[in-house]
């Protein structure tokens, strides 16, 4: 049991200590940047990976939570951190109002309709002076009190965003040992037989969008007080539906833990690109990330944690396998 223990524990004490034993700006703004889209990944992973449900829109979700929080303080002078439970609630109802006739769709026709819904919000948010249009809304420019979320430093951000990630795999993992969880494996695996067993198919995987969104949510208003600002671009570009996707599908979807370890690789890839490329780290991302969806598709569907799972296994079993063949020899 404490041989268990022993990695996790140094793990958690390593993400801890981070911003201490790397504390320039760079490295912490880098730490709390995987924090986030760890926040972003895992909880596209409830839909995508457990439901095996692609969105590629789930950015539209993420676009709530960042314009409900600006929302909040540009018109009403509220903290923005009063326009995260109101991002959840749009983001919960457009998954209910959307969700119902999307997720009977499958495979490549369910991602096509979620890119389609996507774009869509994007296009009317462009178009909606209410919400800044263009060029977007912004965050209170110098700091009222404690309640803004609008710091100098990364190293706040980073414990911030390290409890709501705890919480947001508290809440997987708990949904993932639920009768719901059960439902959504059986599902993934296959939805007519778990539908000819008695799953409520529909339900249940209309339920895992709705929280998913919700918590996707979250991770927009995060975003949106970190910068300090949100616009189409930043709030619904479809590249933010990708990562998400992309980080979960490289440490593993359908893992608790996938989506921060595939964060915690493609974070620092595509920042240190950008601070090394200067402007042409862009272009350089989109090449990255295309390679990295071919290469997992065609060599480990199943993600870095899959791969490193089975790896140890066959670590384990050579001493087991020499040890019985020296006991049959014997």
């Amino acid at each position: 049991m404490m041989r268990r223990l022993l990695w996790p524990s140094v793990v958690l004490a390593l993400v801890i200590a981070y911003p201490l034993l790397f504390s320039t700006p760079f490295q912490q703004r880098l730490g709390a940047l995987v924090l986030l889209y760890a926040i972003a990944a895992s909880a596209w992973n409830i839909v995508g990976g457990y439901a095996g449900q692609v969105s590629v829109g789930h950015v539209v979700f993420f676009g709530c939570g960042a314009y409900a929080a600006m929302a909040a303080y540009a018109h009403f002078a509220l903290s923005p951190l009063v326009g995260i439970p109101a991002g959840i609630v749009f983001a919960v109802a457009i998954a209910a109002l959307v969700g119902g006739p999307t997720l009977r769709l499958s495979g490549h026709y369910f991602s096509m309709a979620t890119i389609a819904i996507a774009e869509l919000a994007r296009l009317i948010v462009t178009n909606t002076e209410y919400l800044g249009a263009s060029p977007g809304l912004s965050g209170p420019a110098v700091p009222r009190n404690l309640f803004d979320l609008s710091f100098v430093s990364a190293l706040p951000y980073y414990y911030l965003f390290l409890l709501v990630l705890a919480i947001t795999l508290l809440i997987t993992w708990r949904m993932t040992n639920s009768r719901m969880g059960f439902y959504l494996r059986a599902i993934r695996d296959s939805e007519r037989a778990a539908r000819s067993l008695g799953a409520p198919a529909a339900r249940t995987k209309l339920y895992a969008y709705m929280l998913s969104a919700g918590l996707t949510s979250v991770a927009g208003a995060l975003y949106a007080m970190m910068f300090g600002f949100i616009d189409p671009e930043s709030g619904l570009g479809i590249l933010i539906s990708v990562k998400m996707l992309i980080m979960a599908a490289l440490g593993g979807a359908g893992l608790l833990f996938g989506p921060l370890v595939g964060a915690a690789i493609l974070v620092p890839l595509e920042e240190l690109s950008n601070s090394w490329l200067g402007g042409q780290g862009a272009g350089l991302t989109f090449v990255v990330y295309g390679a990295i969806i071919v290469l997992i598709s065609r060599f480990q569907p199943g993600g870095l944690l899959a791969l490193a799972h089975r790896l140890w296994e066959r670590h384990r079993k050579v001493p087991e396998a020499a040890a019985a063949e020296a006991g049959h020899a014997s």
